[in-house]
């Protein structure tokens, strides 16, 4: 059977933006890509001292539903993320589970006291979405900074990279997914 990945919007996320990055995934990454159901805003992940969520309580919420094997689930929300050693994250994944998660949040060029540009929203959230995904298959971070599976803790890392694998991180995706990727220019 075919590795998929399945979005679930966690709270209010529009409807464009996930069918926007559905088709972004299965083109990149060969992964058929679909919507599942909407799962509930994650209050009980707040924290009232940091205004943030706890990346880590909305990533187990999200891996209690089980997906099957080769299967992964992939969390979208607006939420400001956190796990406890870092001010912040742009998503979230274990290294070989089922389940990944990334936020919206800081991904818009208004946090960052710019121009709204929607496009490079949705870029910023493939390429974001596509490192969280390669955890989930087993990808480690690359020291290639052009690969998508650079480590990004700043907005411009995120910007410098490409959505696309190094050839070593495509080859061990093909591997572990057992879908080809195609080459990408």
């Amino acid at each position: 059977m075919a590795a998929t990945v399945t979005l679930f919007p966690i709270g209010y996320v529009e409807e464009d933006v996930l069918a926007d990055l559905a088709r972004r995934i299965a083109r990149r990454c060969a992964l058929a890509c679909h919507q599942g159901r909407a799962l509930d805003h994650p209050a009980a992940a707040f924290d009232k001292n940091r205004r943030q969520y706890d990346a880590r309580m909305i990533l187990n919420q999200l891996q209690g539903s089980h997906p099957p094997a080769g299967h992964k689930h992939l969390g979208v929300t607006h939420v400001d993320l956190f796990v406890p050693i870092l001010t912040f994250v742009f998503g979230l994944s274990r290294i070989n589970h089922a389940c990944a998660l990334v936020s919206l949040h800081r991904l818009r060029p208004q946090f960052h006291q710019k121009t709204q540009n929607i496009g490079l929203m949705l870029d910023r959230l493939e390429k974001t979405a596509i490192h969280e995904i390669g955890h989930a298959f087993g990808l480690t971070h690359c020291l290639e900074q052009g690969c998508v599976m650079f480590a990004a803790t700043r907005i411009d890392d995120t910007d410098a990279k490409s959505p696309d694998f190094c050839t070593l991180c495509r080859d061990v995706f093909q591997w572990r997914t057992s879908v080809p990727v195609a080459d990408r220019p």
